[in-house]
């Protein structure tokens, strides 16, 4: 039998907050490529696929093939200072635990590159709980379309309507909406307002995944399909 509910898990913001370790990733990448990277662009790019960043700051300077490479530049430096340590924002562990023991299938829907999300299931051991992994490589357009979440609905053999997003990030909350899915909105890390994620269509907002348990999320997705 196929898990009735799914919940499907933004990476950063939401699970960890490695935020500052991507900014001073393309802060460097940038500044070997004779540009500036500001706080600014950062809130303009942040939680968007390699792509579409590079495209923000180069325009059309770039070949594919050096846009591949910048890209992957850009990680390599992320991951180095990842491996330092990463650790899971209040409650998302004892959450996904909770959800795991009640039955609910979960996945990751990143715009994170795939190493980049095996490295933070290595560093924090979430792995055991998810069914799917869906990242960069697996989708060809970023939020706010909502294809990364509808790919990790797909892989978990549930349909949208039983299925809840968690996010920070603006353009994730309206992904997760247009793909017709329930969202709860984290403002742990606060890199969007709060009245810009209930704008966006955030079912729930919370400041921390500590204030969730597992029947809360499910009174939140029984609540979507009565």
């Amino acid at each position: 039998m196929p898990p009735k509910y799914a919940a499907i898990w933004d990476m950063d913001g939401t699970l960890v907050d490695t935020a500052e370790l991507h900014f001073q990733a393309w802060v460097e990448v940038c500044r070997e490529n004779g540009r500036d990277f500001t706080r600014a662009d950062f809130a303009a790019t942040f939680g968007r696929r390699n792509p579409e960043i590079l495209t923000y700051l180069f325009g059309d300077r770039l070949s594919a093939e050096q846009a591949v490479e910048l890209g992957d530049r850009k990680e390599e430096l992320y991951r180095a200072a990842a491996r330092s340590g990463v650790a899971l924002l209040p409650g998302a562990g004892e959450l996904m635990a909770d959800l795991h023991r009640r039955g609910v299938a979960q996945a990751i829907g990143s715009s994170a590159p795939r190493a980049n999300l095996e490295l933070i299931l290595e560093l924090t051991g979430i792995g055991r709980y998810l069914g799917a992994v869906v990242g960069m490589e697996d989708t060809t357009r970023g939020k706010p379309d909502p294809q990364v979440f509808e790919v990790a609905a797909q892989r978990l053999g549930v349909p949208a309507e039983r299925c809840v997003v968690f996010e920070d990030a603006v353009a994730g909350v309206q992904a997760a909406r247009a793909g017709g899915m329930r969202c709860v909105a984290v403002t742990f890390v606060a890199h969007h307002p709060a009245e810009k994620l209930l704008a966006a269509g955030a079912d729930r907002l919370v400041a921390s995944l500590a204030e969730l348990d597992g029947s809360a999320v499910l009174a939140l997705l029984e609540g979507a399909v009565e």
